[in-house]
């Protein structure tokens, strides 16, 4: 006990001195914060302290060390604010039933539609075009692809982190002329590699679980002239599951896991997250959350379904965010576990 306390005193003073001084809305690819997986979504993204399967490579690796499956398999898509279009893959798998950890990987990409380009000129609208010069709009994307792995060190204690590649494309800008009229261009991508670390603690006192996550560690980039940071999250959570204090009440068919996650990220003051999941007979959810200190939503809801064929485990999930200014975005994930 003394020991891990020790590890979450360490990693808290690291971290104090990472944010000492922040660099708010100065973060890039912020893509790599966005609500993946419709479960975690649904729930208000309180998901640190939650133990899952392959999805938890996006929220907190250790916490798919206990993964139960042999292999595990999400897919999930995004359809979000200003037509970007956000998917992902992701898996674990689970060999010698964890006596050598559980291995994760995952493939995220991002796109952000059609931009129109525009170029300063001397004529009559004061620029060009697409259809004056053809080449102009551009249509960025970004990807993230990456490996986990997590491991049960004990009954009560998980570690885990991730080593992922991160890249965004924004095209190509025009940055000279010629005398003769021929443009230059200069590719405006950038691409590194960034890492992940948790750790989460089951305190055996019921269901009660800590958890703790960095989240994109990475050295600044620049894509001109000014230098930027990857968006560096901090989350520290609890969750419980609420039917454990009530005896009269049937376990094996009903579950209410109640989730709360403390956030601090490098580029945004502090936010708290709450979510809460009803399960009945492991078959049906109805999930909801709140993040709080945001500003353009808060309200999160979701369902979920669950089932059993043949040794492989289905399951189906949606999430829907309502934004104030934005059109409301729907979130949809499919997981596969055999």
């Amino acid at each position: 006990m003394k020991s891990i306390f020790k590890i979450f005193l360490i990693l808290s003073l690291v971290i104090q001195n990472n944010f000492a001084q922040q660099k708010l809305g100065q973060t890039g690819f912020k893509f790599l914060n966005y609500g993946m997986d419709a479960r975690a979504t649904s729930m208000g993204q309180a998901f640190t302290a939650l133990e899952a399967n392959s999805q938890s490579i996006f929220y907190n690796s250790s916490s798919m060390a206990r993964q139960k499956e042999f292999l595990n398999i999400s897919i999930g898509s995004t359809k979000w604010i200003a037509d970007i279009t956000d998917n992902y893959l992701s898996a674990s798998i689970n060999p010698y039933d964890g006596e050598f950890g559980v291995f994760g990987l995952y493939f995220q990409s991002v796109d952000y539609g059609l931009i129109e380009g525009t170029i300063f000129a001397n004529n009559e609208v004061g620029y060009l075009d697409e259809k004056d010069m053809p080449g102009l709009n551009i249509k960025p994307t970004a990807l993230s692809m990456g490996v986990g792995y997590a491991k049960a060190l004990s009954d009560k204690f998980s570690v885990g982190g991730n080593l992922k590649y991160v890249a965004q494309d924004l095209g190509e800008s025009v940055v000279d002329k010629s005398s003769d009229g021929v443009y230059t261009k200069k590719s405006e991508r950038l691409n590194l590699f960034a890492f992940d670390f948790g750790l989460l603690y089951k305190t055996g006192y019921k269901s009660l679980n800590f958890g703790m996550t960095i989240r994109n560690f990475a050295q600044e980039v620049k894509f001109e002239k000014e230098r930027f940071q990857l968006p560096l999250i901090f989350k520290i959570g609890a969750s419980v599951n609420a039917i454990d204090f009530f005896d009269e009440i049937d376990k094996s068919q009903h579950s209410l896991l109640v989730s709360v996650d403390a956030t601090h990220p490098r580029d945004y003051p502090e936010q708290l997250n709450l979510g809460m999941e009803y399960q009945f007979m492991e078959f049906f959810a109805l999930r909801s959350g709140y993040m709080f200190n945001n500003d353009v939503y808060g309200f999160t809801s979701g369902v979920g379904v669950r089932q059993s064929l043949a040794g492989t485990n289905f399951g189906i999930d949606y999430a829907f965010t309502p934004f104030d200014v934005f059109d409301s975005v729907h979130r949809f994930s499919l997981q596969f576990s055999f």
